[in-house]
């Protein structure tokens, strides 16, 4: 009997690996060879999805979420038999060995390493490679199996990547274009490389503004890989870039981290040289800004790693590059197919010293500060919050006592009194490094030469007061955060309330959707019955302005508890002081029609920001004009134009520019940002003023060596500094700001202050740099300089935008400003 049941346990086993021997390559399954063609999305699932269904006991399939145009999300794990049956105990132990999860691991031998493909849509041979890597772990490489669970994402950014795939199918030439100049190589805008809404989905790591980042989060959280690739494209004239980094690293970045990725680059080194394949490190890919996947998972304690092959949209099936050599689709794929592997070789031969290791980087005793203190108003602290729960990063509310610290807006030391109401996030937690990444007022920089932005810390980001110390800060755990219940009283005049946050302005378009009228004020007013001071921009829901309005009490409530409002009953319309509510200064807000430049010439990711912003967040209509068919559009249908981040050029040229000056003139509101502002500076009828740069080189700088050019350059440069900037908060463009503002300046782009206009917020004398680098050069055309105007022509207004509140939607503090351009600049009754 024994006998018998050892025979029929040997010949199930046999039968297993002979069925696993038998599984269909992607080829064999698609139909074609890989690099023969683009797979479209749903090809790659299915292909997963057959793998997951013929060796369920090695792969498992989880569908983690949906794009915006409803394409699935999906991850794969893969290992061994044994590995998959334990895959939960696998996952909590791995937590457990972080202090994430209370309690001892029960082992600490496995390796777990996360493959993240095609973030960037048109960078799209990685996901071919996903397909490959998968059934080559499976048929050629189970050993390494035993000792490693391995993540696939097969394609991060799926819209993007059939955006491409799409494209370039229905585009090609049979056979493929060589030729660089074929149109199969010159993508149409806005290319493939970011998702449904423009963003970039490489950046978006650490702020989660996307659904893709949102969904990934949440998994990538529960499990927390040793090891974690990011797979990209580049150039076609660089061939690939593999680990080590470049400097700088973040400080927080251990030896350990940085070692490891040289075994791994070594290891790549290994198999490229043995094809004579070429390859560089070491160079441009930094890991200092901590929202791409690199650097992310690193601050979260893996070994983060950017893969980068030569391609991305215009490589097509095959391209000649500058050497006069074929780049091929088939390269590209073996390529990241190889590193793939060899990631999960190396993984699987340090498995325990990954783990310990692992371990180490969440012991938080040499962060350089203990406590972070954030105050501020209760929409900002909430909106901070939400973020660090996306992050799984504890906070706890302030007890009430007295702290010093580094007082951000200081820029010294100083010390604030704590209340109840105050917010305390520690980085004595698990994830306490990535809490110092994302708090720290000033990242210490080894190299100035950088490959993004250089400050983003939060409380400038959400416009909070803050203080770090080097010590502790008592907290406590605060309950849960309750909407209020806003009283109905149906013998009120009108509700009043606040304005100075993002859903404050969602409140007021939920009203006016419903057909409910709004006013705004535009001086403070101290009401009489209840006595109650309430600052410029405060919104009045008037009994006498929606007599017509069925509900109309039940309404207003409703959608204040929506946005977790709580507007207070006023019982007359007589002021203590300040404006009655039928003066002049309080002023009813008029419903926009709204355009938005879009199409060629504007920066995808400027128009974007934007689309997102009015759709997803504020959820208020806008129509988007493409700039193809600018000049045949009827403008006198929209009463607001913006006209995002771009190269205007081609597009307003002098007749165009005369033509939006009449509209302005006839009441048009004209909202520019950022290099758009370059298309009107100087210009006929237009105010606006470039910085002149004194321009006397020394013969010491014309003497600079090849070698040293590049770093000379950057004193020219910003690189993504934060400014304290001074408001004038009497203006309804900085209505709910103070007199003081923090601006990320993305560039080096000044202009003067306007002589016929209102300087609302502008960088004084002596400009500095709170957070970030700034090349000594460029601090010198900031003196003086115009951040965000408004210039009256006619009956209407320019409003400048020098830098973008919108980029990459994280910047929280700065939204307001867009939105009192749009609600409540020149807000007269529109004669166009």
């Amino acid at each position: 009997m024994q006998k018998k049941i050892v025979f029929i346990v040997t010949v199930f086993c046999c039968s297993i690996f002979s069925f696993g021997q038998e599984l269909q390559s992607p080829d064999s399954f698609l139909g074609y060879k890989l690099g023969s063609h683009f797979s479209r999305h749903h090809q790659v699932v299915d292909y997963f999805k057959y793998v997951s269904q013929q060796l369920p006991g090695q792969v498992k399939l989880e569908h983690y979420g949906d794009t915006y145009e409803r394409r699935p999300l999906y991850v794969a794990y893969i290992s061994s038999e044994e590995n998959l049956r334990n895959l939960e105990t696998i996952r909590q132990n791995n937590l457990k060995n972080a202090g994430v999860l209370d309690g001892s691991a029960t082992s600490n031998e496995l390796a777990i390493v996360w493959l993240s493909y095609n973030v960037h849509g048109n960078e799209a041979s990685s996901t071919e490679a996903a397909m490959k890597t998968l059934f080559t772990l499976l048929t050629e490489k189970q050993e390494w199996l035993k000792s490693t669970v391995v993540i696939i994402d097969p394609c991060i950014n799926p819209d993007g990547r059939d955006r491409y795939v799409n494209w370039y199918n229905e585009t090609s030439s049979t056979p493929y274009d060589t030729d660089q100049q074929a149109s199969e190589h010159l993508e149409p805008w806005p290319g493939g490389r970011p998702n449904h809404y423009l963003f970039d989905l490489n950046r978006d790591w650490a702020w989660a503004t996307q659904i893709e980042s949102q969904s990934r989060l949440k998994i990538y959280n529960k499990w927390l890989p040793h090891i974690h690739v990011d797979f990209h494209e580049q150039g076609i004239n660089n061939p690939y870039y593999f680990a080590p980094a470049a400097e700088p690293f973040h400080e927080i970045i251990t030896d350990w981290q940085k070692d490891f990725q040289t075994q791994i680059g070594k290891n790549h080194a290994k198999y490229f040289d043995s094809n004579g394949w070429l390859y560089f490190t070491r160079e441009r890919f930094d890991l200092l800004y901590p929202s791409y996947g690199d650097t992310y998972p690193t601050f979260m304690g893996a070994i983060g790693m950017t893969y980068e092959q030569a391609g991305h949209g215009r490589g097509g099936l095959g391209i000649m590059n500058d050497e006069g050599t074929e780049l091929t689709l088939k390269d590209r794929i073996a390529h990241h197919t190889t590193t793939g592997l060899s990631t999960v070789e190396v993984a699987s031969k340090n498995a325990a010293k990954l783990n310990s290791e692992f371990k180490k980087f969440f012991e938080n005793s040499d962060v350089d500060y203990q406590s972070y203190v954030l105050s501020g108003e209760p929409d900002k602290i909430e909106s901070l919050k939400q973020l660090l729960d996306q992050h799984g990063i504890s906070y706890y509310n302030g007890s009430k006592t007295k702290v010093n610290g580094y007082l951000y807006n200081k820029g010294d030391k100083g010390s604030m009194d704590i209340t109840s109401s105050d917010l305390v996030i520690s980085t004595n937690q698990p994830k306490g490094k990535m809490v110092q990444v994302l708090f720290e007022p000033n990242v210490n920089l080894s190299d100035s030469l950088t490959y993004d932005i250089t400050a983003w810390s939060a409380p400038f980001a959400f416009g909070l007061d803050a203080l770090a110390s080097t010590k502790l800060v008592p907290a406590k755990a605060g309950a849960a955060t309750s909407t209020p219940t806003p009283k109905i009283d149906t013998k009120a005049t009108a509700y009043m309330a606040k304005w100075n946050h993002i859903t404050d302005a969602k409140f007021l378009v939920d009203l006016m959707k419903q057909k409910i009228k709004v006013r705004f004020t535009e001086k403070p007013i101290t009401t009489s019955v209840p006595e109650q001071t309430f600052d410029r921009g405060s919104l009045i829901i008037t009994r006498g302005d929606n007599q017509s309005v069925e509900d109309f009490d039940s309404k207003v409530m409703a959608s204040a508890k929506k946005f977790n409002k709580n507007p207070i009953a006023v019982m007359s319309g007589f002021s203590k002081s300040g404006p009655d509510f039928g003066s002049p200064d309080v002023k009813l807000v008029n419903t926009p029609k709204v355009a938005l430049l879009s199409g060629e010439s504007t920066s995808p990711y400027g128009y974007g920001e934007l689309w997102h912003f009015f759709e997803q967040q504020l959820q208020f209509p806008v129509t988007s004009l493409n700039t193809k068919y600018f000049k045949m559009y009827d403008l006198k249908k929209y009463n607001v134009l913006i006209v995002p981040d771009g190269n205007y050029a081609k597009i307003l040229d002098n007749g165009t520019l005369k033509n939006l000056q009449s509209w302005i003139q006839k009441g048009g509101k004209l909202i520019v940002i950022d290099g758009a502002l370059k298309s009107f500076a100087g210009k006929k009828g237009f105010s606006l003023k470039a910085h002149e740069v004194k321009d006397s080189i020394s013969i010491d700088k014309k003497l600079i060596s090849y070698a040293d050019r590049e770093r000379e350059g950057i004193k020219k440069l910003i690189t993504g500094a934060v400014f304290k900037t001074k408001v004038d908060d009497t203006h309804p463009l900085a209505f709910g700001y103070s007199d003081t503002y923090y601006t990320l300046k993305l560039g080096n782009d000044s202009y003067e202050l306007l002589e016929d206009g209102y300087n609302v917020v502008h960088i004084g004398e002596n400009p500095k740099s709170v957070s970030g680098f700034t090349g000594t050069d460029a601090l010198e055309t900031l003196e003086n300089s115009l951040i965000f105007g408004e210039e009256r022509i006619g009956e209407g207004s320019i409003v400048y935008m020098t830098d973008n509140v919108m980029f990459r939607s994280f910047w929280e503090n700065g939204k307001l400003f867009l939105v009192n351009a749009v609600f409540f600049v020149n807000n007269n009754l529109f004669t166009i």
